[in-house]
């Protein structure tokens, strides 16, 4: 069904295996699937989308401030599916907004940035969107995530910085609230005590 859909997760859940299962579906009955990601995802080759477990598919890389119009046909589109949605302007997300009239869209990103803030894309996602799904998955301590960690080279959890910084496991975990606000009160105390 023609419709705007946003599947969110944590790092680590699953998303872009999600996306590349479903674009499978599609393509089995005969669908013709488009694939977009924002240029800002730079961690797996510039054109590419691809999962932790080792699926991979080529796409089309979307640029800040341009139309999402420009990177697919409309004319040989059955699907369009986007990862790492949360990257997108506002303007882009309405811009998948009016194409989901003709064709479903399916965006796949996180919610939250590592300090609980809402990223442009998602923001916009969750007030356009018809269909809206958590992709979950759990913590360390195996309670559910829901918050991304990001941690410096020596495992200290940051708590300030540029809303976006690209990396994977070795930058970033899924945490659960507890966890999340244990490490942010070991992170501040360090910085405390530092700075004495």
């Amino acid at each position: 069904m023609a419709k705007l859909y946003f599947k969110y997760g944590c790092m680590n859940s699953s998303k872009s295996a999600n996306l590349l299962m479903i674009k499978h579906n599609y393509e089995e009955q005969g669908f013709r699937v488009a694939l977009l990601k924002p240029s800002l995802d730079d961690r797996e080759g510039k054109a590419v989308i691809k999962s932790r477990i080792g699926l991979e598919a080529k796409c089309g890389l979307v640029s800040p401030g341009s139309s999402i119009n420009n990177y697919y046909d409309a004319n040989a589109t059955d699907v369009l599916m986007i990862d790492e949605a949360q990257f997108l302007t506002e303007k882009q997300v309405d811009e998948l907004y009016k194409i989901s009239f003709d064709i479903p869209v399916i965006c796949f990103g996180l919610l939250i940035d590592y300090s609980q803030h809402l990223f442009e894309g998602s923001k916009r996602l969750i007030e356009l969107s018809e269909s809206i799904h958590e992709i979950k998955t759990v913590c360390q301590c195996g309670a559910r995530a829901n918050y991304n960690g990001r941690f410096d080279s020596e495992g200290n959890l940051i708590t300030s910085g540029e809303q976006i910084v690209i990396g994977g496991n070795e930058r970033y975990k899924a945490l659960c609230k507890k966890c999340y606000e244990s490490l942010k009160n070991q992170a501040l105390e360090k910085r405390k005590y530092l700075s004495k």
